[in-house]
């Protein structure tokens, strides 16, 4: 079976996918910022003695043993953060199976910042998979915890839960007809963020943006899941709408996702902002089903091997940036026919 980020899930017209992130610190070391190099290695050597009797596939990776290219394809699968992805002073490893639905950061801000990932609007089934494996891991690990505020991070907004629940969803409709700022409005007023798809503020990627809780602490679980959930909803009846908007003008309509799919398939060389914007018509044309050349599969595909990180490991070896936008093209050509 394809990985997660190959496949489309549920509402997968505009939620691209679903994370819910868990952070976790153990009891008897100081917080990252007050914590020396040697025990920082202690606390991931205490942490892999556990990972096979966790199941689900796992494995340690120190991050001083993968290659550049392979951070930077995980930081673009939005397995690990861009802060995570810096090699420095601090000692960092990752737990993480085949299927990379589950991606476990050791000694990002905190010991321990677990992941799992789904396709498409899943916050609930990965809640139950995430809930799973913190049981599993406070079982053999005792976590800082405070019988008042919950458990206890590295930063204030963590603390509580320690949950942050996240969806990426594709808003081409609401940019192209100018609504996207008031649904950002909406968004923050549920108290919520929206940010670009790496954590920075609203950066554009192809009209992908991340809106996750900011709320963790005097909120159980189940109700941060159902809060976003929810907002969740609207911006997919809005985004929904904005497109219905759209296709009053057919032609108009046809003729840019048509056009987006030209230059896609027959272009000589793509620079990787190009290529995003290309693409986010290309898949609002497939999911409306205005475009039937290619499948919601190969969209995933093209979304995936066309990002610098991910196309080197598809071709196996490094590029510079003039070779990445003729080898881009290409793969493009590869994966539409």
């Amino acid at each position: 079976m394809a990985n997660w980020y190959l496949q489309n899930g549920k509402e997968s017209d505009v939620v691209v996918s679903s994370r819910v992130r868990l952070s976790r610190n153990l009891n008897d070391f100081n917080f990252l910022n007050r914590c020396s190099k040697e025990k920082q290695e202690e606390i991931l050597e205490k942490i892999k003695e556990i990972v096979p009797s966790l199941g689900y596939g796992l494995k340690f990776l120190k991050l001083d043993d993968l290659d550049e290219i392979t951070i930077l394809s995980l930081v673009e699968k939005h397995l690990i953060s861009p802060e995570f992805a810096v090699k420095n002073k601090n000692a960092k490893a990752i737990i993480i199976n085949d299927e990379e639905n589950i991606c476990i950061m050791l000694n990002e801000d905190d010991h321990i910042k677990m992941q799992v990932f789904g396709s498409g609007q899943e916050l609930e089934n990965i809640m139950n998979l995430i809930i799973e494996l913190d049981e599993k891991i406070g079982d053999m690990i005792e976590y800082s915890y405070n019988k008042k505020f919950g458990y206890l991070t590295a930063s204030p907004v963590n603390i509580g839960t320690g949950l942050k629940a996240s969806v990426i969803v594709h808003l081409p409709a609401l940019t192209l007809t100018g609504n996207l700022a008031k649904v950002l409005r909406i968004v923050n007023n549920f108290g919520m963020s929206i940010k670009g798809v790496y954590g920075e503020s609203t950066q554009n990627y192809g009209d992908l943006y991340q809106i996750s809780n900011n709320q963790t602490i005097g909120i159980t679980e189940k109700e941060i899941i159902a809060n976003v959930k929810n907002i969740t909803e609207k911006i997919i009846e809005q985004e929904r709408t904005a497109r219905k908007y759209l296709c009053k003008n057919e032609i108009e309509l046809r003729d840019m996702v048509y056009r987006a799919f030209g230059v896609l398939t027959y272009a000589s060389k793509l620079g990787t902002e190009e290529c995003r914007k290309l693409l986010s018509e290309v898949k609002m044309g497939v999911d409306l089903g205005i475009l039937n050349e290619i499948d919601d599969g190969k969209v995933r595909k093209l979304e995936l091997y066309t990002n610098p990180g991910n196309l080197q490991k598809y071709v196996g070896k490094a590029l510079d940036g003039y070779e990445r936008e003729l080898k881009r093209a290409e793969i493009i050509k590869q994966i539409i026919k």
